[in-house]
C-alpha cells in the first residue's frame, strides 16, 4: 500500500474515472504504475481515514469533484484499500449529491439524482488498463469532463476484535495529450423492483434492457449482495456472463478483433436469491444496504461511445 496522501491531488492532467471489476487489462500507453516505468498518474483521490470499530460492517459515502481544468482520456486506473475493505464503487452524478468533502453513511442522497457506476474494486490493490487496440489499432479510452461531480461507496467489514483505520485511494493514468482513441463508457442495468419473500429459496428476479445497434462490449459482469447465489447475463438466450460468486463474481472479456455484440438487440439480467440467512425473516428490496438490501445489476464497457447508459428496471433512461 502507498504512503497516504492529501485528499485530492491534481497532475498536469486530471480526473477520476474508471471500469468496473477489470482485471489486468492488455496495453496501456501509461505503462505499469507499479513496475517503475510508468508516466505519473494524471489524477488522484484519497477518501478521508474512517476508524471502524471491532465486528462492525457499514458503508459511507465521499463525495467530491474531480479537480481537472479540461476534458481528458483515462485509459488506466489503479486502487487500493486498506484491509477491512469489501468493496469500493466510483458513481459519476449529473449534478453534485452533497458538498465536496462530505462523510457519510450514504443515507443523504440526492433525490432525482441517477448515479453511472463508473469504477469498482473488491480486491486490495488493483490495476486496471482499457483495451489499446478496437480492432483498427486505436486505443480505448473514457472522457472525463472538467470537474466532475462523482462518489466514492465504501462498504466496510471489521472481522478482528479491534477497531481499524480504513481508506480507499484511487489513481487514473491519461492517455498523452493528442493521441487518437476510441471513445469507451459504462452500461450499467438497475432492477428497483426486487422484492424476495421471507425464507425463500431460488426466488429469481429478472430484467430485459435495449442495446443500442452498433456499439460493441469488451467486458461484462453483474453486482449483487448477499442473498445472491447466482447471477447471469443473457443475449438472448445464449449466456454471455454467470457467476455463483455475489462477493467475487469476475467477468467476461473481449479484445480485438472478437469483441462482443448483442445479436438480438436486448440484455437479459437475472439474480437467484435464498432468504435463509441474516434476513430470514424479513421481505428483501432493493437498495443501497449491504447487510438488508438487494441489487441485481449488469454492468459492462462498451464503444464507440457518446454516453454511458443506464436502464432502469427495463427502461434505457440514459
Amino acid at each position: 500500500m502507498r504512503s497516504h496522501r492529501p485528499n485530492l491531488i491534481p497532475c498536469s492532467l486530471a480526473l477520476v474515472l474508471a471500469m468496473t471489476l477489470v482485471a489486468c487489462a492488455a496495453g496501456s500507453d501509461a505503462g505499469d504504475p507499479d513496475g517503475g516505468a510508468a508516466e505519473p498518474p494524471a489524477f488522484q483521490v484519497v477518501s478521508p481515514e474512517i476508524q471502524i470499530a471491532a465486528g462492525q460492517e457499514i458503508v459511507y459515502c465521499y463525495y467530491f469533484h474531480t479537480p481537472n481544468t479540461s476534458m481528458v482520456a483515462i485509459n488506466q486506473w489503479v486502487s487500493d484499500m486498506t484491509p477491512g475493505s469489501h468493496h469500493m464503487i466510483l458513481y459519476f452524478t449529473d449534478t453534485a449529491v452533497q458538498p465536496d468533502g462530505t462523510l457519510n453513511t450514504c443515507d443523504a442522497g440526492g433525490a432525482g439524482v441517477i448515479p453511472i457506476w463508473t469504477y469498482s474494486s473488491q480486491t486490495p490493490h488493483q490495476v486496471a488498463a482499457m483495451p489499446a487496440d478496437d480492432g483498427t489499432g486505436t486505443p480505448l479510452a473514457q472522457e472525463i469532463p472538467a470537474g466532475q461531480p462523482a462518489y466514492f461507496q465504501m462498504h466496510y467489514l471489521n472481522v478482528t476484535d479491534a477497531p481499524i483505520t480504513v481508506h480507499v485511494e484511487l489513481d487514473a493514468f491519461a492517455l498523452a495529450a493528442g493521441t487518437a482513441y476510441t471513445r469507451t463508457a459504462s452500461y450499467v442495468t438497475y432492477n428497483a423492483s426486487i422484492s424476495i419473500p421471507p425464507a425463500a429459496v431460488n426466488h429469481v428476479e429478472t430484467r430485459t434492457c435495449t442495446v443500442p445497434a452498433g456499439i460493441k462490449f469488451w467486458e461484462i459482469s453483474t453486482h449483487s449482495h448477499k442473498q445472491s447465489v447466482h447471477t447471469d447475463v443473457k443475449d438472448g438466450d445464449a449466456m454471455t456472463f454467470t457467476s455463483d460468486d455475489w462477493e467475487h463474481p469476475g467477468s467476461t472479456q473481449w479484445s480485438a478483433p472478437m469483441f462482443y455484440t448483442f445479436a438480438s438487440g436486448k440484455l437479459t439480467y437475472e439474480c437467484t436469491y435464498d432468504n435463509i440467512a441474516s434476513n430470514a425473516g424479513a421481505t428483501v428490496v432493493s437498495g443501497p444496504s449491504a447487510q438488508t438490501n438487494e441489487m441485481c445489476m449488469a454492468i459492462g464497457y462498451y464503444f464507440p461511445a457518446t454516453t454511458p447508459h443506464m436502464c432502469f428496471n427495463s427502461t434505457l433512461v440514459q
